[in-house]
């Protein structure tokens, strides 16, 4: 997997489609604790459709490469870790992509410096005060202490409770692959310093900061598109339809099974509105 040197440390990352391709390069922004294998087969899909795809692994508790110990872990900070992800390798007129937490993170980008970014889609994910959603407050105050994190996390050791109510299961409409949901735990799991990093970004969750950044979209002068799940037991339609009305130029798409892992219900259908909301 490629890696690149940024002011806050080393970033991997995925690439996938036509090193020529024609149109707009794509950049995938996860939520927490999973990593950029979630947008695996939608890459492939655009891919297929000689679409050229970034998908890193942010440092969100996934990332298997731990951060310098000053980088700005914030969730403004790490969006502009993205900008300087684009910045180094020379991309412009990006089509940004969130899910989740990810989504969030590029609504601060929008806020920070959306220069090289041509168009947003977002799925279902975090805007105004819901960062993080109920009931998922209690865990991201939990997660603030290092200490807490590794004992909260060994029962996802099991692929039984990564897969349960109690971990991924709610997330998702469609089984899960067991070896990706443990390649997401297993850096908390195992490594200090990427539990540190976590902590870090969980002390800085702050749902007033993203109530300003998301109600200052309209202030973003490109198209949106939100494809959202409707199935989504923390992310319902009326709230995509909320975060839709914020954008000055936005188009929602509706997806009847999808729960919160868009990437992972419908990666063909994510794929085929990504491409046509290119042009």
């Amino acid at each position: 997997m490629p890696t690149i040197e940024l002011p806050h440390g080393v970033v991997q990352y995925r690439v996938a489609g036509p090193e020529t391709a024609a149109g707009p390069p794509v950049v995938f922004v996860h939520g927490f604790l999973v990593s950029g294998t979630l947008w695996s087969k939608t890459a492939e899909e655009l891919a297929a459709a000689g679409v050229r795809s970034y998908a890193p692994d942010w440092p969100l508790g996934s990332h298997t490469i731990a951060l310098r110990a000053d980088a700005d872990q914030s969730p403004r900070g790490i969006a502009r870790q993205i900008a300087s992800f684009l910045q180094a390798l020379e991309l412009e007129n990006v089509t940004l992509v969130g899910n989740d937490t990810g989504g969030a993170i590029c609504q601060f980008l929008l806020d920070e410096d959306p220069s090289r970014i041509g168009r947003v889609v977002l799925t279902n994910c975090d805007a105004f005060t819901n960062f993080p959603p109920a009931p998922f407050g209690q865990l991201f105050k939990a997660f603030r202490s290092p200490t807490a994190i590794r004992g909260l996390l060994a029962p996802m050791r099991a692929t039984a409770i990564r897969h349960s109510p109690a971990g991924f299961g709610l997330l998702v409409s469609r089984p899960l692959d067991p070896e990706q949901t443990r390649a997401w735990v297993e850096p908390c799991l195992s490594d200090a310093d990427i539990r540190r990093d976590v902590a870090r970004f969980a002390q800085k969750v702050d749902p007033h900061d993203l109530d300003l950044a998301s109600k200052r979209l309209g202030n973003f002068d490109g198209r949106a598109l939100l494809v959202w799940g409707a199935a989504d037991r923390f992310f319902k339609l009326d709230f995509a339809r909320r975060l839709s009305s914020t954008f000055a130029n936005a188009a929602l798409v509706e997806i009847d099974n999808g729960r919160t892992f868009i990437p992972l219900d419908e990666p063909a259908r994510l794929a085929e509105e990504i491409a046509g909301f290119q042009g």
